[in-house]
């Protein structure tokens, strides 16, 4: 059974940091590019980070650019998303998201976690 579980959201003040976690299983890891994706209430979905498993390329949207780092660890079958100097802007339900290609759209993305709420606020 192929999963992705995220763990690691949580409220946090403006300009704190968070760690998102995700866990894969059910497929072959190593052949996959983990996405990072949000959605806020009333806003469309929007592509945050992604990672290629294979080689380590890294992508971040101009958004949160500096700010958030995607990392991998194959032996655990983990992508993190370390955010940091997080704003108000940045509240939404983090998804990740699992696909063969690089920089595909989220229609494409085989495999979807079940999200994690981000909230930053005062």
């Amino acid at each position: 059974e192929v999963q992705l579980v995220e763990s690691g959201g949580g409220l946090v003040q403006p300009g704190g940091s968070l760690r998102l976690s995700c866990e894969a299983s059910g497929f072959t890891f190593g052949d996959y590019v983990i996405g990072w994706f949000r959605q806020a209430p009333g806003k469309e979905r929007e592509g945050v980070s992604c990672i290629s498993n294979s080689d380590g390329r890294t992508y971040y949207a101009d958004s949160v650019k500096g700010r958030f780092t995607a990392s991998s660890d194959n032996a655990k079958n983990t992508v993190y998303l370390q955010m940091n100097s997080l704003k108000p802007e940045d509240t939404a339900v983090y998804y990740c998201a699992a696909a063969l290609g690089w920089l595909v759209s989220w229609q494409e993305y085989h495999y979807w976690g079940q999200g994690t709420q981000v909230t930053v606020s005062s």
